[in-house]
């Protein structure tokens, strides 16, 4: 996980350490930093924005003349990834769920994405966690365009245990979220998790349909999918459906496979959205909660 981008940043780290940390001599390391970051697939902004705050962090910082500065640094270098990954308020899923229940109502998800980015997969593993937590939940086929889509999601379901709702292929995906709500308000169900068709976020007609379902179901919180082993491709996937329909939060996945991590350091500080969660392997537990200095950890740790 975030191989190269771990081993460049503990060159930069080693580099900084033998020089001082006047600006002239932070000057050509900085920037090597931020080569560094731009061939791992983080944006050009976001990289700016981590040098920035690691040179504001380090010019003029009392340390040791002779003694190893590496501690130093690397604190640095953590510290101002996290400040940049600290953008949006955060989503505890679990809480929100438990606060609709309270309010004697279903709690309400609907999943956007292209296709392949790991949509149902993650839909089944937030199914998972909730039921963990004692909730139950409905899951709603919105995908009816891709042929097995609905096949697809009703078998997570087999083996999770939960009651899926469906119409045809071809039907009206709104009207499909439609009814799933309904179903859960009648029974009672805790949650509804809403899956949509995979789409290129050029497709206006597709992105308008998704702004329909939006509007039918009215949901609490709209999720983005997105696949971390497609770099900049996943912040610009990102931007464009934020723009068009507009989410909440994202959940990364792939992430256990992604030697770079730039899309995972670049999603949160341009779309000001926050990631909930990554997906770090194909069963059901594995989603995991993100955070700043977990991600900030991984990246500058020596495993």
């Amino acid at each position: 996980m975030f191989d190269k981008l771990r081993q460049g940043l503990k060159g930069i780290v080693e580099k900084i350490s033998k020089t001082g940390l006047s600006e002239k001599d932070l000057e050509p390391l900085v920037w090597d930093l931020q080569m560094q970051l731009i061939g791992s697939d983080v944006s050009v902004q976001v990289a700016e924005k981590v040098c920035e705050e690691l040179r504001t962090r380090l010019v003029g910082m009392e340390a040791s003349r002779f003694g190893d500065k590496s501690g130093v640094v690397k604190k640095a270098l953590k510290e101002s990834i996290e400040a940049v990954m600290q953008t949006g308020k955060g989503v505890d899923l679990v809480k929100a769920v438990g606060e609709a229940k309270r309010q004697g109502r279903p709690y309400i998800v609907l999943f956007v994405g292209i296709n392949g980015t790991g949509k149902t997969t993650s839909i089944a593993k937030v199914t998972q966690l909730l039921q963990k937590n004692g909730f139950s939940v409905v899951l709603a086929s919105g995908d009816t365009y891709r042929a097995g889509a609905i096949e697809q999601l009703e078998e997570h379901a087999r083996r999770l245990d939960v009651k899926v709702i469906r119409h045809q292929y071809g039907s009206d995906a709104a009207a499909v979220g439609f009814d799933a709500v309904q179903h859960a308000k009648a029974k009672g169900v805790d949650a509804v998790l809403i899956d949509t068709a995979g789409r290129m976020q050029t497709n206006r007609n597709l992105m308008d349909e998704l702004t329909k379902i939006k509007r039918v179901v009215q949901p609490d919180l709209t999720i983005m999918i997105l696949d971390s082993l497609i770099g900049n491709d996943a912040t610009e996937q990102a931007l464009t459906f934020n723009k068009a329909v507009g989410f909440d939060a994202a959940i990364l996945t792939k992430v256990d496979a992604d030697a770079k991590g730039g899309s995972s350091l670049s999603v949160s500080y341009l779309t000001g959205k926050p990631v909930i969660y990554v997906g770090v392997g194909q069963g059901y537990d594995d989603l995991q909660p993100f955070d700043a200095g977990w991600f900030a950890e991984k990246l500058l740790g020596d495993s």
